[in-house]
């Protein structure tokens, strides 16, 4: 059966089909579209295939004719979609070529969304290519602040804070609720182990409703009040190896410093080095085109010139690969690049205060500081093993509601304080205070290493801080006598009373002092943060 509905509208008419397309009602349904077309001609005429369930051939060749006729084919569904699509394969394709163009978009629209974030992160980078001007007080900073040993000695210590709290808690009081109905029913021979006449096999079931809300709280327990010492000296001791990680750190962020800052003196001693050779090479040169000169003289510039071009090669690549670990140390982009502004300050050499040094060491350092924590808590782990052997009081109450159900419940309570004397443990307490015995005679030995460690490195610090005070001095002089030297050789030179050969020996002089007295501007630097390390005062002297 085929039901068809005529819609005008004016500029359209509508014809909708409901139903199946076949046998006769293809007929009727052309038969109704030729009188439409006659009676509408000149206006669109739009054919609705979203009620149509079947159509055989004939209904499909009498569609086709419509389509080529100028009758538009509209319809929602799987099977109304695909008979379009079937009779007017035109219009898939132009679907087609839609669903492709916007596929385009989405993917262009993709690639945009991709591309961005790249451009601008190129565009940040191309903003920072400008240098990193690191001070030691930055490189410190930073280096506290990023490196993953310092972030997970903080987390041991936030740890041991917890630890605490934990031990705190078996000191207070505890609350808690709890409610249940219960219902229960058992076995009476079961329960006594034989039958009994007339008594019932089994009894119940029996209804039980209770409610209560419980305080329990330790009235005495020493052992309790010791784990809370031991665990406040645990956060102590965590503390000393944090701080012990951070001055480590200190300590190798300073030194690559430090080396950084010797490379670019060696670069600026290597390049004032070239300039000179240069400017002894032209001399050389001009001396030989006024036939004052001999070209053996030239020829010895020249190589002496070469040599030195070599020698700030070098310099230039260490100066490279010191910034290069600077910034792998302190977790930097390795393209960008980094500049030194405490490098003036090289050759400057500050004072320390190295009186108590050895006294204020074993005061501050926080491996003294840790072993000490660990004394107490082995102290205090022996002192509560031995008190627990004394009795703990504790108090336990409960109010509630208690009945055979929730309504006939009445209120019931319970006071109680127990008094616990232990009698017998194994010998797991005499056990407990040999351990904590033994764990303060390691702790001792090992206190009595770490003096002597400390010992060593204050007394060896102060040695080489001394003694690099004393290679700074001879080593400015050294620089100071070899430019003098330098300048004579020179003008001897120009003079013509002697040959180059002094100037080359000179140069080589000067090139010798400058090396001394980066050397020693070095050394004496490295021994004040080793000096600082010792005492345990490096992270405090370094970033200020």
């Amino acid at each position: 059966m085929l039901r068809i509905t005529t819609t005008d509208s004016g500029e359209k008419v509508t014809l909708k089909l409901e139903g199946k397309l076949s046998g006769p009602w293809v007929e009727e349904f052309e038969r109704c579209w030729r009188t439409s077309a006659d009676i509408y001609k000149g206006r669109t005429l739009v054919v609705d295939l979203t009620e149509l369930t079947y159509t055989d051939i004939c209904g499909k060749t009498l569609l086709y004719s419509l389509s080529n006729s100028g009758a538009l084919l509209i319809g929602s569904g799987i099977m109304p979609k695909s008979l379009i699509d079937e009779i007017c394969p035109e219009k898939s394709v132009e679907k087609a070529a839609k669903a492709h163009h916007k596929v385009k978009q989405e993917a262009l629209h993709l690639l945009l969304v991709i591309l961005l974030p790249l451009l601008l992160v190129k565009t940040a980078r191309a903003q920072d290519s400008s240098p990193l001007r690191l001070s030691l007080h930055d490189a410190v900073a930073a280096a506290l602040k990023e490196n993953p040993q310092v972030q997970i000695g903080a987390l041991n210590f936030a740890e041991s804070q917890q630890d605490k709290s934990i031990a705190r808690s078996a000191l207070l009081p505890q609350a808690g609720v709890e409610v249940f109905d219960r219902a229960e029913r058992f076995n009476i021979d079961a329960q006594f182990g034989s039958k009994f006449p007339g008594i019932p096999e089994h009894a119940g079931p029996f209804q039980f409703f209770q409610a209560d809300a419980g305080v329990t709280m330790p009235l005495l327990d020493l052992t309790l009040w010791r784990r809370l010492q031991a665990a406040h000296q645990g956060m102590n001791a965590s503390q000393a190896q944090e701080t012990t990680v951070r001055e480590q750190i200190v300590l190798l962020v300073v030194s690559q410093y430090l080396a950084g800052i010797r490379a670019d003196a060696a670069v600026k001693a290597a390049q004032s080095r070239v300039d000179l050779a240069q400017a002894l090479y032209d001399q050389a040169n001009d001396l030989q085109k006024h036939g004052v000169g001999t070209g053996i003289d030239t020829l010895r510039a020249n190589v002496e010139l070469q040599n030195e071009k070599q020698g700030l090669l070098q310099a230039q690549t260490q100066q490279k690969v010191a910034l290069y670990g600077m910034a792998r140390l302190l977790n930097l982009d390795p393209g960008r690049e980094v500049e030194l502004t405490d490098a003036p300050s090289f050759f400057e050499t500050p004072q320390i205060d190295a009186s108590r040094s050895l006294e204020l060491a074993y005061e501050t350092r926080p491996e003294m500081k840790a072993l000490n924590a660990r004394a107490h808590i082995a102290e205090l782990t022996r002192r509560g093993a031995s008190e627990s052997r004394l009795p703990t009081v504790n108090f336990l109450g409960t109010f509630g509601q208690q009945g055979l159900s929730a309504p006939s419940a009445i209120p019931e309570y319970v006071y109680q304080v127990t008094i616990d004397v232990p009698l017998f443990t194994g010998g797991r307490i005499r056990a407990e205070i040999a351990k904590a015995n033994l764990e303060l005679k390691k702790v001792d030995q090992e206190r009595n290493d770490l003096r002597s460690q400390i010992a060593l490195e204050v007394m060896t610090a102060q040695a080489q801080l001394d003694a690099a005070q004393h290679e700074v001095d001879v080593a400015n002089l050294g620089v100071k006598l070899a430019q003098e030297e330098v300048s004579q050789a020179r003008d001897r030179f120009q003079a013509g009373v002697a040959n180059n050969i002094e100037v080359v020996s000179a140069q080589d002089a000067l090139a010798r002092a400058n090396d001394n007295q980066i050397a020693a501007l070095y050394g004496y630097n490295q021994a004040r943060a080793d000096l600082s390390h010792a005492i345990g005062q490096i992270e405090g002297l370094y970033s200020k």
